[in-house]
C-alpha cells in the first residue's frame, strides 16, 4: 500500500495526542488504495476550527466551513506543503444548486462521509500505532475493485446539492479510466440543464482537467451524451451531423472530437485547440457548384473560440495560445515550393513555441479525418525546415564577437572585409570550439586585418559550407527526408 508521508503522520498523531479523533479522507485515500501517490492529502477531525488552532498554533482559520489552512515548513522555514484540516460536517439545503445553505460541525465521521459526492471519495482512513483502519460506509472499495464512479446515496440528490459534481463524474470516469454507473449516469442527463448555475470559472476549472486526463476524448463524448455539452459549448454542436467535403468522412462535430482523440499532445491547450479547430465551419458552410465549401472557417473558427473562452473565464494567454493554432491550421506547405523564407515568415506568424504544437494539430486533424497516415513526407519535410531555419546551426550569430564590437572597440571600418574577417573566425571556431571567446577572437581578428582575405575567404567558405552540408544531413536523417 503506498506511504503516507511523515508530515501527514506527524499531524494525525498529534490530533490523536491531544484527545481527537483524526482521519485522512476522500481522494488522498482512494488514490492509496489504487497505490498511486496522492497529488495531496485532506485531514478531516471532530476537533471544531478553534481547537485545532490550539493544536497547530501556526495554522489560520479564515472560513466558515471548518477548513483550517496548516503551512508546514521545514528548517530553514520555506515552505514544503500546504494540509487542509476540516472539522467534521454536514450540510443542508442547496437552495441556488452551488453552496450549502446551511453548514452544520458534526461529532461523528458517518456525518462527514454522507456529504461526500461519490462513493470512492467517500472513505476515511485511520491511522494508529503504524495500523491503518478504512472506513467505508457506501461501498467505496468495492467500486474502486470494479472501476466504477457511483454517486453516494440517492444521484439526483447528490447533483441537485451541487450541478458540478456531474462534471467531475465525468472527469473522475476519464481521469481514473472508471466506468460510470447506470443510475448516476442517467440522473446526468436528467439535470444537465442545472450545469447553468454553476459559476463559468468551476465549469473551466474541470474543463481542463478532463482535457487533461488520460481520456479526454472520453469524457468529451460523455459530456455530449448527456446533453451537457450544449450548456458548456453549445458552438460545437452546430456541427453536429453537417457533412463535410469529399476530403472528410465525418460530420463535422464527429471530427473535431476525433481530432481530439487523436492529438498527440498532452497539452490541454493543444488538445483544446484540436476539439475546436473546425469550430468556424458551420458559420462559413456554403455549397458551391453542388460542392459543401467552408472558406476562411479558420478565421471564423479563432472568432469564435476567442468568445467561448472569454466565457468561460480562461486567461489571457491560454486565448492567445488556442487562437493562435486554430487560426492558422490550415497553413499551406509543399516541399516542392517553401522557400526557407517562406518557414520564417510562418515562424514569425506563429510563434516558435507554437512550431511543434501546429504539426501536431494537423497530424490530429488528419487522422481524425480518417486517413491512416498520421505524418506524411511532407510535414516531416517541414520539421526538417524548421529545424534548418530556426537553429542556424553554422553562422556567424554563434560568435563571441560581432560587427558592432568591431566597429566600436576595434576600429574596424564596416564592409566587405570585415564581413570576410568574421567568415574566417568562423570557419577557426568551427574547427575547435574553445576559441569562441572575445579576447581570442579580438586578437585575431585584428592580425587577419592585414592578411590577403581573398585567399582566406576561400578558406573560410570551403570550411563553412562543408560543416553546414554536413548538419543539414544529420537534420535530413533525423526527419527521415532526402
Amino acid at each position: 500500500m503506498q506511504n503516507i508521508p511523515e508530515n501527514l503522520l506527524k499531524i494525525l498523531k498529534k490530533l490523536e495526542e491531544s484527545g481527537f479523533e483524526a482521519f485522512l479522507v476522500g481522494g488522498c485515500v482512494r488514490d492509496i488504495l489504487r497505490e498511486v501517490e496522492p497529488n495531496d492529502y485532506d485531514v478531516t477531525t471532530n476537533a471544531r476550527p478553534e481547537e485545532i488552532l490550539k493544536v497547530f498554533p501556526s495554522a489560520k482559520y479564515e472560513n466558515n466551513f471548518g477548513t483550517v489552512i496548516y503551512p508546514i515548513k521545514d528548517k530553514d522555514d520555506n515552505l514544503e506543503e500546504v494540509v487542509e484540516i476540516t472539522t467534521f460536517r454536514s450540510e443542508q439545503g442547496y437552495s441556488d444548486r452551488r453552496h450549502p445553505d446551511e453548514v452544520k460541525f458534526e461529532d461523528e465521521i458517518d456525518k462527514d462521509l454522507e456529504r461526500r459526492d461519490f462513493t470512492i471519495n467517500a472513505l476515511a482512513m485511520r491511522v494508529k500505532d503504524g495500523e491503518r483502519e478504512i472506513i467505508d460506509l457506501f461501498g467505496g472499495q468495492k467500486d474502486i475493485k470494479k472501476k466504477i464512479i457511483r454517486a453516494v446515496g440517492e444521484p439526483t440528490d447528490r447533483f441537485k446539492e451541487d450541478a458540478l459534481r456531474m462534471m467531475r463524474a465525468i472527469r473522475f470516469s476519464a481521469k481514473l479510466g472508471f466506468e460510470m454507473e447506470p443510475k448516476t449516469e442517467r440522473a446526468i442527463g436528467k439535470l444537465a440543464g442545472s450545469i447553468k448555475f454553476v459559476a463559468n470559472e468551476r465549469i473551466k476549472d474541470e474543463l481542463v482537467k478532463i482535457l487533461s486526463s488520460d481520456k479526454p476524448y472520453e469524457g468529451l463524448m460523455h459530456l455530449y451524451k448527456l446533453k451537457l455539452l450544449q450548456y458548456i459549448i453549445p458552438e460545437l454542436l452546430l456541427g453536429d451531423g453537417m457533412k463535410q467535403n469529399h476530403h472528410h468522412i465525418y460530420a463535422v462535430l464527429k471530427h473535431n472530437l476525433l481530432a481530439l482523440k487523436s492529438c498527440p499532445n498532452k497539452d490541454w491547450r493543444v488538445r483544446f485547440a484540436a476539439l475546436l479547430h473546425d469550430v468556424g465551419k458551420p458559420a462559413t458552410n456554403k455549397v458551391i457548384k453542388g460542392v459543401t465549401t467552408f472558406y476562411n472557417h479558420e478565421y471564423a473558427g479563432e472568432r469564435i473560440v476567442k468568445k467561448v473562452m472569454r466565457r468561460l473565464k480562461f486567461s489571457v494567454s491560454d486565448i492567445d495560445k488556442v487562437s493562435i493554432l486554430v487560426r492558422n491550421h490550415m497553413f499551406y506547405y509543399n516541399n516542392d515550393e517553401v522557400t526557407a523564407a517562406s518557414v520564417r515568415r510562418l515562424i514569425k506568424k506563429v510563434g516558435k513555441e507554437n512550431l511543434k504544437d501546429l504539426i501536431d494539430i494537423r497530424i490530429a486533424d488528419r487522422l481524425g479525418s480518417g486517413t491512416p497516415k498520421a505524418k506524411p513526407y511532407k510535414l516531416r519535410h517541414l520539421e526538417y525546415m524548421f529545424d534548418k531555419v530556426q537553429n542556424d546551426p553554422v553562422s556567424v550569430k554563434m560568435l563571441k564577437i560581432n560587427g558592432d564590437y568591431m566597429i566600436s572597440d576595434l576600429n574596424f571600418e564596416p564592409g566587405q572585409k570585415m564581413g570576410a574577417i568574421l567568415d574566417c573566425l568562423l570557419s577557426e571556431v568551427i574547427e575547435n570550439t574553445d576559441l569562441n571567446n572575445l579576447e581570442y577572437l579580438s586578437k585575431r581578428a585584428k592580425e587577419l586585418e592585414k592578411e590577403d582575405l581573398d585567399k582566406l575567404r576561400d578558406l573560410a567558405k570551403d570550411a563553412i559550407d562543408e560543416k553546414r552540408t554536413e548538419d543539414d544531413r544529420k537534420m535530413k536523417r533525423g526527419h527521415f527526408v532526402k
